[in-house]
């Protein structure tokens, strides 16, 4: 069996000079700071930029007061079922004429 060659090996490079190889890295470098420099951005992303921060605290303002509406109302709600049931309970497990609130009148004694 023969090992055929494939045509999609890696060839070998020749070691390269470091100070070519330092030359290359520092013009790619400043290739790359030039390039950035003349991307100037414009005012009008700039100010898109600014709006939507805006917005997003805004938004974040809204929804901890929404929450913390709801919380406090939820709770003044539970607050008020709970005492409703409370005094339910005391009237309905109140033993004839014992209790101060009682609904059934004490019996007359004849």
């Amino acid at each position: 069996m023969a090992i055929r060659k494939s045509p999609y090996c890696y060839t070998k490079i020749g070691h390269e000079d470091p100070e070519e190889a330092q030359h290359r890295l520092a013009q790619f470098l400043i290739y790359k700071t030039l390039k950035k420099a003349d991307t100037k951005r414009s005012w009008l992303g700039v100010r898109i930029v600014r709006l939507r921060i805006k917005i997003g605290t805004m938004l974040k303002k809204m929804r901890r007061v929404l929450v913390s509406t709801v919380f406090s109302a939820k709770s003044g709600l539970c607050k008020q079922v709970y005492c409703a049931l409370k005094s339910w309970k005391r009237l309905l497990r109140a033993k004839r004429g014992t209790a101060v609130g009682s609904i059934i009148p004490p019996t007359p004694i004849i």
